[in-house]
């Protein structure tokens, strides 16, 4: 592996579900990449757009948002909030030209530690595929959108 790039992912995970999930997954000792570097929230729909653009800005290569399936939300419809919030998002990194393939959404129980790593795998490689992250001039702190 030596060489190869590693990448850098955010990831923003529901205390109740996706958390959990990945609780399972270390303590069944099922293996994915370590690639992802967590901050647990109490919800899906609390994962501000600001802490994905930051996390870009920051130096992460990728931003994986885990939360409850939709229907089983602790706080009733927060996963569905998160939905509608992910496409803006996307839209926006559009505009950015952040590829969108670098924002990854994912439903994932607490009885889905299975699911958690098989995900981190296959973004881990996407990213891995998509390279680093380079961040347009218009994108860097201190500088302000062309227009």
């Amino acid at each position: 592996m030596s060489g190869q790039f590693e990448p850098k992912i955010a990831g923003f995970f529901c205390k109740w579900c996706t958390s959990a999930g990945a609780d399972l997954a270390g303590t069944t000792r099922l293996k994915y990449p370590p690639n992802v570097i967590p901050v647990t929230m109490f919800c899906s729909s609390r994962v501000d757009p600001q802490y994905i653009l930051q996390a870009f800005r920051d130096g992460a290569d990728g931003v994986i948002i885990g939360g409850c399936h939709p229907g089983d939300c602790h706080y009733q419809a927060g996963n569905y909030k998160t939905m509608k919030r992910i496409i803006l998002v996307k839209r926006l990194m559009q505009q950015m030209s952040i590829d969108e393939g670098r924002l990854r959404l994912e439903w994932i129980s607490a009885a889905e530690g299975g699911k958690f790593a098989r995900i981190i795998h296959e973004f881990t490689e996407e990213i891995r595929n998509l390279g680093p992250l380079q961040l347009a001039q218009a994108v860097a702190p201190g500088h302000g959108a062309k227009g």
